[in-house]
């Protein structure tokens, strides 16, 4: 038992009863508005007190921080905001102007050949899978829309209504091994047609089949629609020579042809309703 009273926490809690006590007598004599009891404990815990005091304006460091972000954060909100406004804007006018142009092209044709009905549609949908770049318009047969109505973007042909649905329609291009039309070189005016290739078509090209193993086409030529048929009008152009080559399965030669447009990118177009036939057509 002697040795419990003796121990040192034992002491040590008897020294703080002490220091609490004679605390207390010292504002019992003095006559402090304070207790003994707080000003011996906030003696014992000022450190505390003072930790706590550092905490705190850590936090409000902390908040003033925060505050400043977040105000930060509003402004680049905002600039990011008219960036978007920005960015919609010249998206717009880009569009206006592509299509203005396209227009103009379409009214100078129009103008050369006075007979041209035309409606204007959007490209509503696209068949990712097809390698033939094949296209839904917004406008169908109550807008006067036909299958196999010729479809431009300005003055180049890009392909045919396949499909004409009441409020859609849909659109085979000329990469479309499926499509076929009668064309000529407006240089040398050798005439044969223009089909889609399955390996072409992954460059964008279509092809000038047929020709003469002694053709004048060169790179740079003009390649348009013949209208030899009621189907198609003449002088719709298809595109330019890439490349003149031979065939390997026979002894004619054939043309490479970019269109005059990108056909993957466009996003409205031209149907022609209506034309009236060049003399001879049928």
């Amino acid at each position: 038992m002697k040795a419990f009273w003796k121990s040192r926490p034992v002491k040590t809690v008897g020294i703080l009863a002490a220091l609490l006590v004679l605390g207390m007598l010292i504002a019992a004599a003095t006559g402090h508005g304070e207790t003994a009891q707080s000003g011996v404990l906030g003696t014992v815990f000022a450190p505390a007190h003072w930790a706590a005091e550092k905490i705190s304006d850590g936090l409000a460091t902390l908040s003033g921080n925060a505050k400043g972000n977040t105000e930060y954060e509003k402004k680049i909100d905002e600039l990011q905001r008219q960036l978007g406004e920005m960015q919609e804007q010249l998206a717009d006018y880009k569009n206006i102007k592509s299509q203005n142009e396209e227009y103009k092209e379409a009214l100078e044709l129009k103008d050369e050949n006075s007979g041209f009905q035309y409606v204007a549609a959007d490209v509503v949908g696209r068949d990712s899978a097809d390698p033939y770049l094949s296209f839904t318009i917004s406008k169908g047969a109550v807008n006067g829309v036909k299958e196999n109505d010729a479809v431009l973007y300005g003055r180049y042909l890009i392909g045919i209504v396949k499909k004409a649905y009441p409020t859609y329609s849909i659109v085979t291009t000329v990469l479309d091994p499926d499509f076929s039309v009668s064309a000529y070189d407006i240089n040398s005016g050798e005439v044969s047609y223009v089909t889609g290739d399955a390996k072409l078509a992954a460059d964008g090209c279509c092809k000038f089949e047929n020709l003469s193993t002694s053709t004048d086409i060169t790179y740079g030529s003009i390649i348009a629609s013949a209208g030899i048929s009621s189907k198609l009008p003449k002088g719709l152009i298809i595109g330019t020579v890439e490349e003149v080559a031979d065939e390997t399965t026979n002894i004619s030669t054939y043309a490479i042809v970019k269109p005059g447009t990108d056909i993957a990118n466009i996003t409205d177009c031209l149907v022609l309703t209506g034309f009236t036939p060049a003399k001879g057509g049928k």
